[in-house]
């Protein structure tokens, strides 16, 4: 079974972005994100309503860094370091070399391309630094931005399940989009 060790945190850099661990500095921009109800319309959970669901995100964040069961990091601007989104290794399956990323940006960054080039780091973090054998993503049908970057990054669709999630009382489907190492660019 793959071992998992996030310790010590490392740091992740592209050629615009710096990925950084999340901490309590970065609540107002959490809050922001996570009680959107734009950003969070393809995220089938509840909208964060206070400052306090914000900081408990992050504490939740931490505990799966520090118990070695998920990773996360903040994306940064090289050259500002504000928190402008988050991406991650959301659920990790060790016993099968598998996880399942996420990722959310504030509004005002979409279009640029920074998605693409985040989840192209923490891909190749995956395969080379955790030792995976397949990354997922699961996403909403209709969430046709975050397919394109998933294409991009050379993701193909695995399979569209229908109503397999109940949340806010009705049911949804589910897209799984993977990548194997043996494909990876």
């Amino acid at each position: 079974m793959l071992t998992i060790n996030f310790h010590p945190f490392q740091n992740l850099e592209t050629e615009r972005l710096l990925l950084r661990r999340i901490d309590v500095n970065d609540v107002e921009e959490i809050f922001s994100l996570r009680s959107n109800p734009e950003t969070m319309k393809y995220v089938p959970r509840p909208l964060a309503k206070t400052i306090k669901d914000a900081l408990e995100h992050i504490a939740m964040i931490d505990a799966k860094i520090k118990s070695n069961e998920g990773i996360n990091w903040a994306i940064t601007l090289k050259d500002d370091p504000k928190f402008i989104g988050i991406i991650g290794h959301y659920r990790i399956n060790p016993e099968n070399y598998r996880s399942e990323i996420g990722y959310m940006l504030l509004p005002e960054f979409h279009g640029k391309g920074i998605i693409t080039e985040a989840i192209r780091e923490v891909v190749n973090y995956g395969f080379h630094k955790m030792q995976l054998h397949s990354i997922e993503a699961i996403i909403d049908p209709e969430n046709t931005a975050s397919e394109k970057v998933l294409l991009k990054n050379g993701f193909v669709k695995e399979a569209h399940i229908l109503e397999n999630e109940f949340y806010d009382g009705k049911f949804l489907d589910t897209v799984i989009y993977s990548l194997l190492k043996r494909n990876h660019m």
